[in-house]
């Protein structure tokens, strides 16, 4: 069967590999659409931390189950998404119904070969039922949990104000969520059309140039001179996440989604006296995936907002290079198999 794969930094490949045996637990998955995710392209230029080469690209994915060994919930033929973190189930994070931060995890894409091909095998526990989604939908469910999992780590209460930092496709899907959660969303980022794209879609309440020269102004003009009770970064740039913190209020939490690899760097004074929460947001939990899914079926997330495009996965080698554009409008790109 045919597969993408990353042989090195900014070198991909059309191979053929052997399709997949049905395992015991396991399940076989015939993928249909793929998202693009800022893992992907990070890998792609190398500068995803946990990586390496060669390794087959994609966890957003959507496709038809062919068989499975352990789920009866889900019959062969229908449509399914799935959990791309493959967790032990043995060590404290899973027992502590954390999965997504498992001590010994293996990230599909990632970690391990992802669904850049036409066939792959998932533990079968880890498959999600699209529950009236479509095809396009569900490779998108697993890009907007990320957000909703920011978000709940966040303990976002109605009526906060909430600074997102980065509206690319994590960080659009962070400010929806903090919407439905009741918060005042305030996004900042370089690139006007995503900031245009936030406010056109009603994702922010307010936009912010990140190169205007008086944001911390502007933060104290929105929120009545408060600041931002929650801070989350959605962008993995190591300047956007050292500078967040002068954006929070005392008493704020900081929440980093976004990954580099480098130091947190920050004033150990100006983080204490505000008596600062800081955490991170790893991947989602299956709680995470029906709450997006949910909001989805209800309206409160338009899914095709969010898709800028559909490319045939023969054009992905040659176009994968252009998305990483620093001034691309791109949010969502969706990938069909031939």
């Amino acid at each position: 069967m045919k597969a993408l794969v990353c042989v090195r930094p900014r070198q991909l490949e059309y191979t053929r590999i052997e399709q997949p045996r049905q395992e015991p637990g396991m399940a076989i998955v015939r993928i249909t659409h793929i998202g693009i995710c800022g893992t992907d392209l990070h890998a792609f230029e190398g500068t995803q931390p946990y990586f390496s080469y060669p390794r087959i690209l994609g966890h957003e994915l959507s496709g038809e189950l062919v068989q499975a060994d352990g789920n009866n919930a889900i019959a062969p033929g229908e449509r399914v998404t799935l959990l791309p973190y493959f967790n032990c189930g043995k060590c404290i994070a899973c027992r502590s119904g954390r999965p997504n931060c498992c001590a010994h995890l293996s990230v599909c894409g990632v970690h391990a070969d992802g669904g850049m091909t036409e066939y792959l095998a998932v533990p079968s526990h880890l498959l999600v039922a699209s529950q009236g989604l479509g095809p396009a939908e569900l490779a998108l469910v697993e890009s907007l949990a990320i957000g909703a999992h920011g978000v709940r780590r966040a303990g976002i209460a109605k009526n906060e104000f909430v600074l997102v930092m980065g509206a690319g496709p994590i960080g659009a899907g962070t400010m929806a969520f903090a919407r439905i959660a009741g918060a005042t969303v305030i996004a900042i980022d370089t690139n006007r059309s995503r900031l245009q794209f936030c406010s056109r879609r009603q994702l922010a309440h307010y936009t912010i140039h990140a190169g205007d020269v008086d944001i911390l102004q502007q933060l104290q003009h929105i929120t009545l001179g408060d600041m931002p009770t929650v801070v989350i970064d959605a962008t993995g740039n190591q300047q956007a996440i050292n500078n967040g913190l002068q954006y929070l209020a005392h008493s704020g939490r900081y929440v980093l989604i976004g990954l580099q690899k480098n130091e947190l760097i920050f004033s150990h004074p100006e983080f204490h006296k505000r008596e600062t929460t800081l955490m991170t947001s790893r991947n989602a939990t299956r709680e995470d995936f029906d709450h997006v899914i949910a909001s989805i079926r209800k309206g409160d997330i338009n899914a095709g907002d969010f898709i800028t495009e559909q490319v045939p996965f023969s054009q992905v080698k040659d176009l994968f290079p252009g998305w990483l554009t620093p001034s691309d409008t791109r949010i969502k790109t969706i990938v069909q198999m031939d």
